[in-house]
């Protein structure tokens, strides 16, 4: 089959988060499912000079989009089995930053419908569209509103993929028409109106033939409110054609054996030289050198949905105890201020880091002991599965991914960590207490976790596996 992903951005090219992790990864792995793949994404002036220097300019078209008609330009790169085709225009894409522009709601509009436009302008008509998160949304709505009875469209499939719904794209309702160039009746027949706006994503969730999430919990928590934002009555009415679909990770990137990163390169059989990593990290760092206290680490995004409320809440606490405590991350201004005046309380085994920083990310997956997650929501997570690469257990909340890849069971074969149910900053605490017990009374246990989690299959291939079958089911 033909297979064309549709992202707003795409690792190595452009990352902000996890989406361009899976972009940069599930299309490769598809590709060895013996599928013909290809790429569609942005071509921003953030992507290196180095991959643009090899892309080659294909063609170039105009655009209608409402009242206007704007240009488009095609560029194509070829990288490690899969064809990347960039979109061009520079009054959208020429800008700072990837998100956060007053008319990012016209720019992914352009590159929608863009992207629907060049599909029949290629010499590759795809089977089946796959787009990602609400900057994509538009195109299985232009597809099936714009196009839907002429051909190719009518026969191509269209799948959506729900990264994070808290991000649903949603506009006044006078965009739909001045903006989008839809019809008004998408409003007032219900498909895209929500709470008195236009809502994309609801669109897409709509109009798209197959739906898939990042987890199967996740698949299941976005049927409560909780979770989904106010969407859970379109996502249970349209329950029957979604499925959830653990993410995966690159596993040559993130393998401490070969990670040029880290101080020394250990596997699964040579566990013990972690301790080194451990030691380099402390003097990186600035704490204590003690091998026989836990480096409890986090690293993400400083924003309340990822639990850094819990951790706030108890941060005292969790310094009474015989622990360092390492952050690396960006995120709400007043976390970020906290941490960083909190460190000053307790040197030497408090270490905060506002940045992102991909070497020193890897340092601490390598040298921490403890790695905490402690999410309100998290729809799949790659963190818990890249400490685990590294021998680091993770304390979770069992929530979406981090339910689905993390067993706290020490009875269990498969235990591979640590994780509460409740959101609550004392259950956390609980679990912390018994997490560091077991690291100082009972290191043969630990192993044991260290070990699964080193040697379980994170790999995409499974995932792209589960992909392609529901491609093939779509197309019978």
């Amino acid at each position: 089959m033909n297979i064309l992903y549709i992202a707003s951005e795409a690792a190595p090219f452009t990352k902000t988060g996890g989406l361009g992790e899976v972009i940069g990864a599930l299309p490769q792995a598809v590709a060895g499912q013996k599928h013909q793949v290809r790429v569609m994404m942005p071509l921003y002036s953030a992507i290196p000079e180095e991959f643009r220097s090899k892309m080659r300019f294909v063609k170039y078209i105009y655009v209608p989009l409402a009242w206007r008609n704007l240009y488009c330009g095609l560029f194509e790169l070829t990288r490690d089995g899969v064809t990347y085709y960039f979109l061009d225009n520079e009054y959208y894409f020429r800008r700072g930053d990837l998100y956060g522009s007053f008319d990012d709601g016209e720019r992914f509009a352009f590159f929608s419908r863009a992207a629907v436009s060049m599909m029949t302008e290629i010499d590759w008509i795809p089977d089946v569209v796959h787009c990602n998160d609400w900057q994509t949304a538009l195109v299985p709505i232009y597809m099936r509103v714009l196009y839907g009875d002429t051909e190719p469209y009518s026969a191509i499939k269209t799948v959506f993929t729900i990264h994070n719904i808290e991000y649903q794209g949603r506009f006044e309702s006078s965009t739909l028409a001045n903006v989008f160039g839809l019809p008004e009746t998408l409003f007032s027949g219900g498909t895209m109106e929500f709470m008195g706006g236009v809502s994309l994503m609801k669109g897409a969730i709509e109009l798209s033939d197959a739906i898939t999430t990042v987890s199967p919990t996740y698949a299941e928590e976005l049927k409560y409110g909780f979770y989904s934002k106010g969407l859970e009555g379109v996502i249970n009415a349209h329950s029957s054609k979604i499925t959830g679909i653990l993410n995966g990770i690159d596993t040559k990137m993130y393998d401490p054996a070969s990670d040029s990163n880290i101080a020394v390169n250990y596997d699964v059989k040579s566990i013990e030289k972690k301790a080194d990593n451990k030691r380099d990290l402390q003097r990186l760092l600035g704490l204590s050198e003690n091998p026989s206290t836990p480096i409890v680490a986090m690293v993400g995004r400083l924003a309340a949905h990822k639990g850094i409320d819990l951790v706030i809440s108890r941060l005292d606490a969790m310094m009474d105890m015989d622990l360092q405590f390492i952050v690396l991350g960006r995120g709400e201004w007043h976390f970020e201020h906290l941490f960083s005046n909190m460190q000053h309380s307790y040197t030497g085994r408090l270490s905060a880091n506002i940045a992102y920083n991909h070497t020193l990310a890897q340092k601490i997956y390598a040298g921490a002991d403890i790695f905490l997650m402690p999410s309100q929501a998290e729809p799949c997570g790659l963190s818990q599965m890249i400490a685990m690469r590294y021998g680091t257990l993770p304390l979770v909340r069992e929530t979406g991914g981090l339910k689905d890849t993390v067993v706290y069971d020490t009875s269990n074969p498969k235990s591979n960590g640590f994780s509460f149910a409740n959101y609550n900053a004392d259950d956390m605490m609980h679990v912390l207490y018994e997490a560091c017990n077991l690291y100082a009374s009972d290191k043969e246990t630990w192993r044991k976790k260290q070990t699964v989690g080193m040697t379980q299959d994170f790999a995409w291939k499974p995932s792209a596996k589960k992909y392609s079958d529901l491609y093939k089911t779509l197309m019978k």
